[in-house]
């Protein structure tokens, strides 16, 4: 998948004080336009657009650093549950034409009626029962 955008990747120069967890192959950063508290980014730090590209090791660092922030959040928000969330492409609503995964937390109450989770990006489409 092409970089649709001329402008700066805002995920190829990230300060080191929004750096929350890194290795070599990836970095955590909080989402500048967070849906719930601890909405949270994990980002390969090779420009990539699409996660479907991402090496196994690039895979498996997401992975451990996925579950590393969850630990966190667990500890220090105790959310009721989670949304793991991946955007590919433009008509999947990818802004930032960098790979990366939304780790969300959830917590009781914050929808009226959560059923359904992420089939709900496309509206109507929730409910199956």
């Amino acid at each position: 998948m092409s970089d649709y955008s001329d402008e700066p990747c805002p995920f190829c120069n990230v300060s080191a004080d929004r750096i929350l967890e890194s290795d070599r192959f990836a970095l955590v950063i909080a989402d500048a336009y967070p849906v719930t508290v601890g909405h949270t980014l994990i980002v390969p730090r090779r420009h990539i657009s699409d996660i479907f590209e991402l090496t196994v090791r690039e895979t498996r660092s997401i992975c451990r650093l996925l579950c590393i922030v969850r630990d966190r959040l667990d500890r220090t928000r105790a959310p009721a549950g989670y949304n793991i969330g991946v955007n590919v492409g433009p008509t999947a609503g990818q802004t930032v034409m960098h790979a990366h995964i939304h780790l969300i937390p959830r917590y009781s109450g914050d929808v009226d009626d959560p059923t359904g989770g992420v089939r709900n990006v496309i509206p109507g489409k929730g409910r199956y029962k």
